[in-house]
């Protein structure tokens, strides 16, 4: 048994925090938001909730003891993070310095309220380079329910921003921008764009006065944009809590969304409508015909109505991209589209003379439309991806996914050149400049797909790409544009036997080596060798840091391959182990369910160390053979640790 060396370390204790509630007396059937605040040590700070699980730093995350009791409600929201640019993620990252906030929406589904969980965070310091996972347990007694009837709870996370990428981290005021671009792009379509004069006209020609035409004007874009704000509420209700957050973490629903995409970008393409009922339309056109501010409101209605067969689609195409179970997200999406959509008729109404300034309607109004379906087309395969990710069917791998949209790139860069035609097109399209610089920049983009075929990480798409881990099938292989290669085998020279968790963990620089601790200090004696444990994590940066400035260096890379065996320990692996394999932990009492868990509590139990990167170096009976080493970006010193430790190591 290895005894602990609790002198070669030192435990850092990060973080103290504290829990409140928004509304301290509630119904069933309301909603509340839990208040978690953080207070960091000097020189620290903690991750935010809002970085990409594919960014690299471990976010902060909260998980709920399961009962029937409330349901939770969108994701965790970080409260005015600081954001930095981190050059070895090669993205942006948010954090706390000093103290933070995180709050987290529920919906109380019954009297008898009970909320507890667990906080799982990462924490780290400039100053020493080390990284420290940490936990918090809460139990939140706050909340008094005084009445309501009892609501069935409805099961499901909020883990649709995992699986759409692009909204990952995205605020409420993202999203509102996000929206109004596809209303500006609604407006330049054949349903809409022509009715922006014949809309002023009516308004010029049927008031008293310009003041009245003005006021006309701002009743009929406030309608617009009201009409657009009760789709959104409707919405919300259907599908905005519970039965949301079910449906949209399931492959189902992925699939189902991206059927509806495809069917979106065929009718834009021109080979059907999707139009509302005859019957109805002319129905509210009558009532339009009334005159005064309600024949107004239901003119803007008929608008609606007349151009669903353009702003469908793109309308689907936001409500969709709200569904995350967030009550006000659609509802601030249809927002920024209505307020894009109804602008330009009010601007105009109030200034008319603008109107001899827009471009006559024509075959460019249907390109736009055209152009539209092939980006509903390639956001559809996102939808795809993850379906085939959560069934393991292994159809859309990285390199296929790429594949695709590359060819969608170049289709959409031949249709702009005019080398292909869709139903709807003039028989002559003539090049104009924005056609052709447009065509570039998508022949531009497939050729930065193209890229990725090789060994670009296409960093610009990061989130909306399935992982590298998902390349099964390699078209450059398949080409004989390279050789093929094999998965790399960390098994050690002379081990017989299988590696555990090599299938999804992995050493860098093809170092062969462990990733369980028994397997590799028995495998060290066999050999008569020291071993290496590395206490690493996939959120840790400096560890990266280490791995890609003082591993790669020759000298080191080669003390390692043949003077030591290797272990990664990854201390925050959410990979959970048999229920035999769980224990309670000597240190905090808690259950230790995880790889991760496992591996922290080891380093903190025997080496009384609970920073990453942290470099234990072990002789043949499990006792220290240095003082354990945490960052150091200096080769120089990397190089001395080790080599006196074989030195130590060959006395003993």
């Amino acid at each position: 048994m290895l005894m602990p060396y609790l002198a070669l370390g030192q435990l850092i204790k990060t973080t103290s925090w504290t829990f409140d509630v928004s509304k301290t007396e509630v119904k069933t059937g309301d909603e509340v938001e839990l208040i978690f605040k953080v207070r960091v040590i000097d020189d620290w700070y903690i991750y935010s909730s809002d970085i990409g699980e594919d960014v690299g730093p471990l976010p902060t995350e909260v998980t709920f003891e399961e009962n029937n009791s409330f349901e939770v409600v969108g994701d965790l929201i970080p409260i005015n993070a600081k954001e930095k640019y981190d050059d070895i993620w090669g993205a942006d990252v948010t954090y706390f310095v000093g103290t933070g906030e995180f709050r987290q929406k529920i919906k109380v589904l019954s009297k008898d309220l009970k909320v507890s969980g667990i906080l799982d965070f990462q924490t780290c310091t400039d100053v020493t380079g080390q990284c420290i996972p940490g936990d918090q347990e809460f139990e939140i007694d706050l909340i008094k329910v005084v009445g309501g009837d009892e609501l069935e709870a409805v099961a499901g996370g909020s883990d649709f921003d995992e699986l759409l990428e692009s909204e990952e981290g995205a605020s409420l005021w993202g999203f509102f921008i996000a929206a109004f671009l596809f209303g500006l792009a609604a407006l330049l379509t054949p349903c809409v764009f022509p009715m922006i004069p014949m809309t002023v006209a009516f308004f010029t020609n049927n008031s008293q006065s310009k003041g009245q035409a003005k006021v006309k004007a701002i009743t009929y874009g406030l309608s617009i944009i009201g009409i657009y704000i009760l789709v959104g509420l409707v919405f919300t209700s259907f599908f905005g809590v519970g039965l949301a957050n079910d449906l949209a973490t399931g492959a189902v629903a992925n699939i189902i969304f991206f059927l509806v995409f495809v069917i979106f970008a065929i009718s834009f393409f021109g080979y059907f409508e999707i139009n509302i009922p005859t019957g109805f339309v002319n129905r509210m056109d009558k009532k339009a015909e009334k005159g005064g501010f309600l024949g107004v409101f239901f003119m803007a209605f008929t608008l609606v109505l007349v151009s669903f067969s353009c702003t469908g689609p793109i309308v689907g195409t936001v409500l969709i991209q709200s569904f995350q179970g967030e009550v006000m997200k659609p509802v601030v999406g249809m927002l920024g589209f209505s307020s894009a959509f109804a602008i330009p008729f009010t601007i105009f109404a109030f200034f008319p003379g603008m109107l001899k300034d827009l471009p006559k309607s024509g075959g460019w109004l249907n390109s736009v439309k055209v152009v539209l379906g092939f980006i509903e087309l390639a956001l559809g395969f996102k939808f795809l991806s993850v379906a085939d990710q959560a069934y393991h069917w292994g159809l859309l791998d990285r390199e296929v996914y790429i594949a695709i949209w590359f060819i969608i790139a170049v289709l959409l860069g031949l249709y702009l050149l005019g080398v292909i035609r869709f139903p709807h097109d003039s028989r002559e399209r003539k090049l104009k400049p924005l056609g052709l610089i447009s065509a570039l920049a998508s022949m531009a983009f497939a050729v930065y797909l193209f890229t990725g075929f090789g060994n670009s990480p296409l960093d610009a798409l990061a989130g909306y790409l399935p992982p590298d881990k998902s390349t099964d099938f390699s078209f450059q292989e398949a080409l004989g544009l390279k050789e093929v290669s094999l998965p790399h085998d960390v098994t050690p020279e002379g081990y017989q036997g299988d590696v555990k968790y090599a299938d999804f963990l992995e050493l860098p620089h093809e170092l062969k080596g462990f990733f369980d601790y028994q397997q590799a200090i028995e495998f060290a004696k066999s050999e008569g060798k020291p071993l290496f444990i590395d206490f690493t994590g996939h959120g840790c940066v400096n560890c990266r840091k280490m791995e890609q400035y003082v591993w790669a260096d020759p000298e080191v890379l080669t003390i390692l391959k043949e003077d030591f065996v290797v272990v990664a320990l990854y201390v925050d692996d959410k990979t959970v182990l048999p229920e035999s394999q769980w224990y309670t932990s000597d240190f905090d009492g808690k259950v230790k369910k995880t790889i991760g868990k496992q591996n922290f509590d080891f380093q903190i139990t025997e080496f009384n160390g609970n920073a990453q990167p942290y470099y234990v170096l072990l002789d043949n009976n499990e006792k220290p053979l240095m003082k354990p080493k945490a960052y150091d970006p200096s080769v120089s010193n990397f190089v001395k640790f080790l080599n006196d430790a074989k030195a130590e190591f060959a006395l003993r």
